[in-house]
């Protein structure tokens, strides 16, 4: 695992080969941040972002390096979450990161923050892949809802001008969605941008 741009260009972290994660190539995660750049100044505006899903923690490491001013992680095997508390501590970055053990589709329904980036890498076979656009963008339960209530959490997650990037594979298409903003796919990876 390599971080590909920032103060922390070039720093290399071994992935164990026991791991279940599946990093995101560095050829994809240049790319990505390449587009990006369109649309956020990780440099000037220090934003604070969102890694769900974080596995290896690589993106959550890139986004450091880049500029964010905090990171918040979310992710559920006990393995990964040692892995990138170690490489925090290797490079005294610990204060800048959030990091959760637990379920990230829980976590988007009770988030209790808001959040300038929001990054998600979800297994590609998980069941609500298609379902992620909707729990950071929650809509009201369509109408006649026994108790009216949200379909998902109420509060938005991203702020004005924020942007979440669903990492997914090709047989997903998110171009109907009212928050799509583009896609972009390099090799067998797909990126699909959406903002407020």
């Amino acid at each position: 695992m390599r971080v590909v741009a920032g103060k922390y260009r070039g720093r290399h972290f071994d992935v164990p080969h026991t791991f279940k994660a599946r990093p995101t190539t560095d050829f994809a995660k240049e790319n990505l941040f390449n587009v990006l750049r369109s649309y956020i100044d990780f440099e000037e505006d220090a934003p604070t972002a969102l890694d769900l899903f974080a596995g290896t923690g690589s993106i959550t490491l890139e986004l450091l390096s880049r500029g964010c001013s905090h990171v918040t992680a979310v992710e559920l095997d006990p393995q990964h979450i040692s892995f990138i508390r170690r490489f925090l501590k290797t490079l005294n970055a610990e204060e800048d990161v959030t990091l959760l053990r637990g379920d990230a589709l829980r976590f988007l329904q009770k988030a209790p923050a808001t959040y300038d980036f929001i990054f998600a890498d979800p297994p590609y076979a998980l069941p609500e892949l298609t379902r992620l656009p909707d729990l950071v963008f929650p809509t009201a339960s369509p109408a006649g809802s026994p108790d009216g209530s949200s379909t998902f959490g109420s509060a938005p997650l991203l702020r004005d001008g924020g942007i979440f990037v669903l990492e997914h594979g090709k047989a997903q298409d998110f171009s109907a969605h009212p928050h799509f903003l583009t896609h972009r796919a390099y090799g067998s990876v797909n990126f699909s941008l959406f903002r407020p």
